[in-house]
C-alpha cells in the first residue's frame, strides 16, 4: 500500500477512510462513520461564552494521522477506522417550526458527542501464543467532558499507542502508551504532545510483558475465585479498597468474562479447566468492548494493569487479593 504524503493539513480522501475489520474494536452503541462525513456533514460545537470553535473530530484524527506517518514513515499504515456515539441533532434556522415528518436532510444538523478512532500499522507486528498482534494508534474525543458553556480553554483528548490482536480486534494498551487527559488549545500543540507520546512508548517492553502472560495459568478453581473476587470488589467498603488493585469492569462485563471461559472460540478454558493469563487478559479486553467510548480506554488499560499484577504475583509467589 502506498503511503500517504505527510502534510501539515492532511485531508484524507473519502475512499481511503473506512477500514473493515472482522469485528469492531468497540461495540456498545457505536456506529462506524467516515472522515468525509465528519468533515462535511457535521456541525462543530462552540464554546458559548466566546463562540470559539472546539477542535473538531476530523481535525483530531488528521493531526494524529500526520504524527503516525511522520514517526512510522516507510511502514504500511492503514486508513483510520472511526466509530461514534451519542448523536446530537439540530436543525437550521429556516426549519424552525417545521413538523418532524416534513424535515429534509438539508434541514437537519448533527454532530457526535463521542468519537473514537484507531490507525493500524500492520507491518509492525508480533505473534504471541499463536495470535498476531499489530501496532495501533488512536484516540478518543468526548465533548461531554468539556465545559462548552464557558470560554475556550485547553481541550481534553485521550490518545493511545499499543497493539491490536488481529484474531479478535482486542486492544492491548499499557500505561506508557496512554495519555488519559491530553490537554491542548491548538492543532499544533496537540500534534506536539502526540509526537511526545509516540516517541516515549516502549514497544518492546510492552510486548515482553504480554509474552509472559502465556507462561502462567490459573486452575479452574483459581479462576472461579478470581471472578468471585472481581464481583465482590465493586461492593467493598472504600477503606478496604485502598490496598487492592483497582477494577473498573462492571458486573455485566465480569459475566461476559465468565461466559467466555466456556464459550469463546479463541480464549476458552483448556481441556483440564485451566486457562492462561493471556486468555484471561483477552477475555477482559473483549468484555470492555461493551463500554461507552469515553470509558473504553480506561477499562482496557485497567485490564492490562490488573493482569500484569496477577502475573507478577504468580512469578514472585506474592499474595494477591483476587486469588486469596
Amino acid at each position: 500500500m502506498e503511503l500517504l504524503q505527510v502534510q501539515n493539513n492532511l485531508v484524507i480522501p473519502e475512499e481511503q477512510i473506512i477500514t473493515k475489520s472482522s469485528s469492531p474494536f468497540i461495540e456498545a452503541n457505536t456506529q462506524e462513520v467516515s472522515l468525509f462525513h465528519l468533515q462535511n456533514d457535521c456541525t462543530i460545537p462552540v464554546f458559548s461564552k466566546d463562540n470559539e470553535c472546539t477542535l473538531a473530530h476530523h481535525e483530531f484524527i488528521n493531526a494524529v494521522n500526520n504524527c503516525v506517518h511522520t514517526i512510522f514513515s516507510g511502514q504500511r499504515i492503514l486508513k483510520p477506522e472511526i466509530r461514534t456515539s451519542h448523536i446530537v441533532k439540530g436543525r437550521i434556522p429556516e426549519a424552525i417550526g417545521k413538523p418532524v415528518k416534513e424535515l429534509t436532510e438539508q434541514d437537519k444538523t448533527i454532530y457526535y458527542e463521542r468519537m473514537m478512532f484507531k490507525i493500524d500499522v500492520p507491518s509492525i507486528s508480533e505473534t504471541i501464543n499463536g495470535n498476531n498482534l499489530s501496532l495501533t494508534i488512536g484516540g478518543v474525543r468526548a465533548y461531554n467532558q468539556e465545559n462548552l458553556y464557558s470560554k475556550k480553554n485547553y481541550e481534553k483528548f485521550k490518545v493511545f499507542v499499543g497493539f491490536k490482536n488481529r484474531v479478535c480486534t482486542n486492544l492491548c494498551v499499557s500505561s506508557d502508551g496512554f495519555v488519559e487527559e491530553l490537554r491542548a488549545s491548538s492543532i499544533e500543540e496537540l500534534k506536539a504532545k502526540v509526537m511526545e507520546l509516540l516517541g516515549a512508548y516502549e514497544m518492546q517492553n510492552h510486548l515482553n510483558s504480554l509474552k509472559l502472560l502465556s507462561e502462567y495459568s490459573l486452575t479452574e478453581k483459581q479462576f472461579a475465585k478470581f471472578l468471585g473476587k472481581c464481583r465482590m470488589y465493586n461492593y467493598l467498603p472504600k477503606p478496604e479498597k485502598r490496598d487492592i488493585p483497582q477494577l473498573l469492569l462492571n458486573d455485566g462485563q465480569i459475566s461476559t468474562v465468565a461466559k467466555g471461559y466456556y464459550q469463546d472460540e479463541n480464549f476458552a478454558r483448556n481441556e483440564d479447566g485451566s486457562i492462561s493469563l493471556w486468555s484471561i487478559f483477552n477475555l477482559l479486553t473483549e468484555a470492555t468492548k461493551s463500554s461507552y467510548i469515553d470509558s473504553f480506554l480506561s477499562r482496557s488499560l485497567n485490564s492490562h494493569e490488573l493482569i500484569q499484577k496477577l502475573s507478577y504475583s504468580m512469578q514472585n509467589d506474592t499474595p494477591f487479593w483476587y486469588l486469596n
